[in-house]
């Protein structure tokens, strides 16, 4: 089984509260952006310009431009391997990212986090994590931060589908409950946990239901509208940041490439693909507002361009920067005051 138009069609929202043209069109750059360089960057594998292994997120760009409009400053996230789009949509430049999935001094992490393990504390991205699901406490322990000091700042997790399923997201979403934390759970729900389709390894349809369990709000949603992302993020932040408690967000979502970069994705069924290709979230926001006369095709190509031409721009920058020295292993080891 394979969600087909007849499980997404109830999730499709009819009337989204629509933002400002100013905020589309900042959406719309950021997702052109995310996608442009995530399809360079498996072309930089291929040259052997990268090393190690990554895990691309094309086709899931609303979850993460969405989420991040909801963003204020102090707020925090974390995330899994699956990383490049929540950084580039918070605010990593594309400097440090591409500087970074190379290995070099410049990158965001001077080169030692790689594909795998983006970090960007100035804009709220506390870490990528490898491990599954281990970034989920992690998030709670910001939300209590901000709980006990008083900051009115809120956590977002990002977490796969099968991260559901192991004992580090239940004792995270019990305890967020418990004391009322200021912390969002953001499932994207890609369809597959590597190679697994959800049913195999799952026995509910909606991820969400498993919020009743710790008495909290759960909800099951489009992740290719980013409009409706936002929209019902920033209700679930205000909620959180009014004292309300903690909420979780299933985003029904997929990933256009396989689960890392040697994967071509044999175990689609036929024809799953191309059904997820109709609701590409660029091509939704970008028809939405091509309708409402915000956009046309020819001012669309021309930002496409453009946002090609800062990829590239970064992209020859960052093979240009030096690799960071030999003793460097031995910087950061320990916190220095």
């Amino acid at each position: 089984m394979s969600y087909d138009k007849q499980i997404m069609a109830p999730l499709i929202a009819q009337n989204v509260a629509a933002v400002s043209e100013k905020t589309r069109q900042n959406m719309l750059l950021k997702m052109i952006e995310i996608r442009i360089a995530e399809e360079e960057i498996q072309g930089l594998f291929l040259q052997n310009l990268i090393r190690g292994t990554t895990h691309l997120a094309i086709g899931q760009e609303a979850c993460a431009v969405g989420t991040a409009a909801a963003f204020q400053k102090g707020d925090s996230l974390t995330c899994t391997y699956r990383g490049h789009h929540h950084a580039l949509a918070l605010g990593m430049t594309l400097q440090g990212l591409m500087g970074e999935m190379m290995g070099k001094e410049a990158g965001a992490c001077k080169g030692k986090g790689g594909s795998m393990h983006m970090t960007d504390a100035a804009n709220g991205l506390l870490g990528a994590n490898a491990i599954v699901g281990a970034q989920i406490p992690i998030a709670v322990g910001a939300a209590l931060t901000a709980q006990v000091k008083q900051t009115g700042a809120c956590a977002f997790t990002f977490f796969g589908d099968g991260a559901t399923n192991i004992g580090a997201f239940h004792e995270a979403m019990n305890m967020a409950s418990i004391w009322k934390l200021p912390v969002i759970f953001l499932c994207e729900n890609n369809v597959y946990g590597e190679y697994s389709a959800w049913h195999k390894t799952t026995p509910v349809q909606d991820l969400s239901v498993r919020a009743a369990a710790y008495g909290m709000v759960g909800k099951t949603i489009d992740g290719q509208d980013v409009e409706h992302v936002y929209a019902e993020v920033k209700e679930a932040a205000d909620r959180a940041r009014a004292g309300e408690g903690p909420t979780f967000i299933e985003f029904k979502t997929y990933r256009y490439r396989g689960h890392s970069r040697t994967d071509t994705g044999p175990y689609r069924p036929e024809g799953e693909l191309e059904l997820w290709e109709q609701r590409d979230p660029i091509m939704i926001l970008k028809d939405r507002m091509i309708a409402d006369g915000q956009l046309d095709e020819t001012e669309f190509a021309e930002l496409t361009q453009a946002k090609e031409r800062e990829v590239f721009s970064a992209i020859e920058w960052a093979q240009a920067q030096p690799f960071p020295p030999l003793e460097a292993l031995y910087d950061d080891v320990y916190y220095e005051g």
